[in-house]
């Protein structure tokens, strides 16, 4: 993959995981979270809503989700709302307040 083939937004992200140390691992997991969020929500993911997070979030525990899997997923999402976009691009209605803080595995 090129530099060229890297939107800004995620070129910012892979950026802001670099300078705060994270893992090669970690950064691809991240990536991927938010990617598998924007395919759900159809626009870019800096368009999201606080109910579009929400309705995320039910989607993953429908098609079966661990509870693993959901902490990563809102950990990689409040990473980009609350670290990657700047204070002028925040989502509409707050998104990353609607992200709980951890999932318990107990249904």
């Amino acid at each position: 993959m090129t530099d060229k083939s890297i939107s800004p937004l995620r070129r910012r992200m892979i950026e802001d995981m670099e300078v705060r140390g994270f893992t090669a691992c970690t950064q691809q997991r991240y990536i991927r979270a938010v990617r598998d969020f924007t395919a759900f929500l159809g626009p870019s993911p800096d368009e999201a809503t606080t109910e579009d997070l929400r309705r995320y979030q039910h989607h993953m525990r429908t098609i079966g989700a661990s509870a693993p899997m959901m902490n990563m997923a809102v950990s990689a999402l409040r990473f980009f709302f609350g670290v990657t976009l700047e204070p002028g691009q925040q989502p509409r209605n707050h998104a990353a307040r609607a992200l709980p803080p951890r999932y318990d595995a107990r249904p």
